[in-house]
């Protein structure tokens, strides 16, 4: 492990006012949203839609790093390049999805546990070699009657933690996500509580599994209340729930945190993440930026819909989102940046 190699490319994640792009759906759910759309459930369709992503001009302006799925990383852009060099070649930084998916935990109903430690060390090794320089591991946690519970947390936790020491010991800079999930009628109140419990217990793993927290990148969920909660809480009152907690439980050690979208609106994703740095920008010990998968991408899937002639249009409109989500975290983004579009 060098730690200076995985401090540089932590810090390149994080600078010039860019974010991540979450463009790593497992094939289930990327086909699930083809779906809904009309557009054929393919691996052609899946390789031409991420083309239209990567070969959009001028996403590096926005953009600093891309998370990859397994088939992505594999697969070549129709001139012959991978995935990753094609990335590597405009400025950005490619990474990589490693985890096996939520499943059911044991003896706990209706909760989840994260897998895919089992042969994590080989597949590190190989997507290293395929030019991926960050990782990124998943974890949900659900928000319901006496849930979560002590064990679904602990569990989560330590396997985010092992699966960031593996990450760290094969060079790549691993992005630990623990998301609380936005479904249910929760308050504001509650997700900060629960929201807060899981960034304790996953930072205390990390420290146990001596993570170097100067070489990862956290990516947690913003604080919100639940999607069936009778009263959605206005912009400014979520960016403060969410800062306040993370001020309580992340250490100023970690180089960056990149929000989840998490299934917010794109315009909603944009506007608290700008609120959190207009009310906050100077009491902020680390950057915070966005890893937003949906709320880029989901206005330009609406355009594309499968059709070769709706690329440019498409890719207008995720390069618009892009810089909106841009423009938050320098605080400079206004609801008008999308009535005009």
């Amino acid at each position: 492990m060098n730690d200076e190699a995985l401090r540089a490319t932590a810090a390149a994640l994080m600078a010039g006012d860019k974010g991540l792009l979450a463009m790593d759906e497992s094939n289930p759910t990327c086909n699930k949203r083809f779906a809904a759309l009309g557009i054929p459930q393919t691996e052609v369709s899946r390789r031409a839609w991420r083309e239209l992503i990567v070969t959009a001009p001028g996403l590096a302006d926005s953009i600093s790093g891309a998370i990859l799925y397994d088939e992505t990383i594999h697969q070549q852009l129709q001139g012959g390049r991978t995935f990753g060099h094609a990335l590597g070649d405009i400025g950005i930084i490619a990474g990589i999805k490693v985890d096996a998916g939520a499943k059911a935990l044991a003896g706990h109903a209706g909760e989840l546990v994260t897998e895919g430690l089992d042969g994590l060390r080989e597949r590190l090794e190989g997507y290293a070699a395929m030019g991926a320089r960050f990782a990124k591991w998943r974890a949900v946690i659900t928000i319901g009657v006496d849930l979560p519970s002590p064990a679904c947390i602990a569990v989560n936790a330590h396997a985010l933690a092992r699966y960031a020491a593996l990450c760290q010991e094969a060079g790549l800079v691993p992005i630990v996500e623990p998301e609380v999930l936005m479904e249910g009628a929760h308050t504001l109140q509650r997700c900060a509580e629960v929201t807060g419990q899981v960034l304790h217990e996953v930072l205390a793993q990390l420290y146990v599994q001596r993570v170097v927290l100067e070489g990862m990148l956290l990516k947690p969920n913003m604080v919100l209340p639940g999607l069936d909660c009778a009263h959605q809480d206005a912009v400014d009152e979520v960016a403060d729930a969410t800062v306040t907690c993370l001020l309580r439980a992340v250490p100023a050690a970690v180089p960056g945190i990149a929000f989840l979208s998490g299934g917010q609106s794109a315009e909603l994703a944009s506007a608290r993440l700008n609120a959190m740095h207009r009310r906050f920008k100077d009491r902020l010990p680390w950057p915070l930026t966005f890893s937003f998968s949906r709320a880029i991408q989901q206005p330009a899937l609406d355009i594309w819909r499968g059709d070769a002639s709706n690329v440019q249009q498409a890719q207008r409109a995720l390069l618009h989102r892009a810089a909106c989500n841009r423009a938050a975290r320098r605080g400079d983004y206004i609801a008008a940046m999308d009535i005009a579009t």
